[in-house]
């Protein structure tokens, strides 16, 4: 069984937020869950 690591990084490439899902699960379900984490920019 294949897994895919959907992340949030920052500027400088560090790792804010991960999420795993199966690799059959589409990329859409990853990114949906991230989007709500995403920190607030000013």
């Amino acid at each position: 069984m294949n897994t895919k690591l959907h992340a949030i990084r920052d500027s400088q490439g560090r790792p804010i937020d991960l999420f795993l899902t199966a690799g059959p699960v589409s990329d859409y379900i990853g990114a949906r869950a991230l989007v709500s984490r995403l920190p607030n920019m000013k």
